[in-house]
């Protein structure tokens, strides 16, 4: 990388991992904690890009952005926070930052984005987004897991343009907030929001009445699986012939729209109108760091509402990380008003989490037919904590053949238990070789109990 990177950030450590990281890249680094300093350094047309923490002791790095833009037209601002939440992608977009990043962020991967920067030199003018007079005091919509970063940085870059939205994810995800949230940051934030449900759609004059009621805002048809063939050939020509406000369209399916148009459970053409950008948002399971943050902003939002301060103990905590939440976040949201309201002390107890979640729910097989991005979900889950562990240092060599030894033995394991220890029955189910079977088993050390199999 050629090039001079201005750092602005008030954590000591950081400053210093990036000035060392940049420095051996072949940059020459500023770093400051103060944004008086960085600005100054702007002025003065020193620095190629900027690199700019949010919250910093003398000011907001977000506001500093229309001035940085004024006194260097074109210049790249990366933008890194510890505010892990949408509304933060969202400022940073409509500030025209060139980039942002989640605290704790990945140093490679800010590394690339930095020599994108610099490489770019100057960006493409924008074409400005006024300022919002009116926000929502929060949103629900908080994650510091990577599913949820790409989640906000694919809406803040969707949110300005016309194209149709089609949200999937789980029941309980917040598909309807995601909605509600590219309409409210929005060009089209002062006109209707219409959410559309097949009781809208059931007669010849349904689609007019919605395009009435929208008045050029956002249509969001919501879970169009649900839609029957002629509410769905309704909402074609609704979106061929708008009239003279084109609306937004936007809509929701808990499953993938792809396999139900396989199934001829979606219109074709209907599919293709609607997948202009597609959002798709993680089940809860899929985020587990996140049930921490999501459990205190609850239980805060409940306090300010004018219940008892609770917080969760340790045992509580763990458990909830434990669950698997078929529900997702607005499970967690119902379980936290419940315990707010039934715990006996300040501390939430494992006991009373128990009480309130019940057994753990069985899950859906996750090898069947669509659903089976779960498997992979969660392995791809386990694998980001494992390289995590090792921090900036990669794991020792030969992973691939450990982590195959992890999933093959507990797979023939309980292949041979539901085939009673018949290792030519087990062969048959995975679909392997018998002598196959059997040197894994040797190789891998499995221990075999013939036994009758009641099936």
């Amino acid at each position: 990388m050629d090039g001079t990177v201005l750092v602005a950030d008030d954590d000591r450590t950081i400053r210093t991992v990036l000035t060392q990281a940049l420095t051996r890249a072949g940059c020459k680094v500023h770093a400051t904690s103060s944004l008086t300093t960085l600005m100054r350094w702007v002025a003065e047309g020193k620095g190629d890009v900027v690199i700019s923490d949010v919250m910093m002791p003398d000011g907001n790095g977000l506001e500093m952005l229309p001035k940085i833009a004024e006194d260097r037209p074109g210049m790249p601002v990366i933008v890194i926070s510890a505010q892990n939440t949408i509304m933060t992608a969202i400022q940073a977009a409509e500030a025209d930052a060139y980039d942002y990043l989640p605290k704790p962020f990945d140093l490679p991967d800010l590394m690339k984005r930095t020599a994108r920067a610099l490489e770019l030199k100057r960006r493409a003018p924008s074409t400005g987004v006024e300022p919002r007079d009116e926000r929502p005091d929060e949103l629900p919509l908080v994650g510091r897991t990577s599913v949820m970063q790409a989640l906000y940085r694919l809406v803040a870059r969707v949110m300005n343009t016309d194209l149709p939205v089609l949200i999937s994810g789980e029941s309980g995800t917040g598909k309807t907030l995601i909605a509600r949230a590219i309409h409210d940051f929005s060009d089209r934030r002062t006109l209707p929001f219409i959410t559309v449900t097949a009781a809208d759609l059931r007669d010849l004059e349904g689609p007019a009445r919605v395009l009435a009621r929208a008045k050029g805002g956002t249509i969001l048809i919501d879970e169009i699986p649900d839609i029957d063939d002629d509410g769905q050939a309704r909402i074609v020509r609704m979106m061929d012939s708008p009239g003279d406000h084109q609306p937004r369209f936007m809509a929701t399916s808990q499953g993938d729209l792809a396999a139900a148009m396989d199934a001829c459970k979606v219109r074709q053409d209907l599919y293709y109108r609607l997948s202009g950008a597609t959002v798709h948002v993680p089940a809860l399971r899929e985020r587990v760091d996140d049930i921490e943050l999501l459990a205190e902003h609850f239980l805060t939002r409940a306090e300010r509402d004018g219940a008892p301060k609770r917080l969760l103990s340790h045992d509580a905590q763990e458990l909830f990380r434990a669950y698997s939440w078929p529900g997702n976040v607005r499970q967690l949201e119902n379980a936290i008003r419940r315990l707010v309201l039934t715990s006996r002390s300040d501390e939430i107890t494992r006991a009373e989490v128990e009480t309130v979640l019940g057994n753990q729910p069985e899950m859906e097989p996750v090898l069947s037919g669509s659903d089976t991005e779960k498997l992979s979900a969660s392995v791809a889950r386990h694998l980001r904590r494992y390289f995590d562990l090792h921090g900036n240092m990669l794991p020792p060599p030969g992973l691939y053949a450990r982590i195959l030894r992890e999933v093959e033995t507990p797979l023939i394991e309980i292949a041979l238990d539901a085939t009673g220890g018949n290792q030519a029955k087990c062969a048959d189910l995975l679909g392997i070789n018998r002598n196959t079977l059997r040197k894994k088993i040797t190789d891998l050390d499995i221990e075999v109990t013939r036994r009758r199999k009641l099936m």
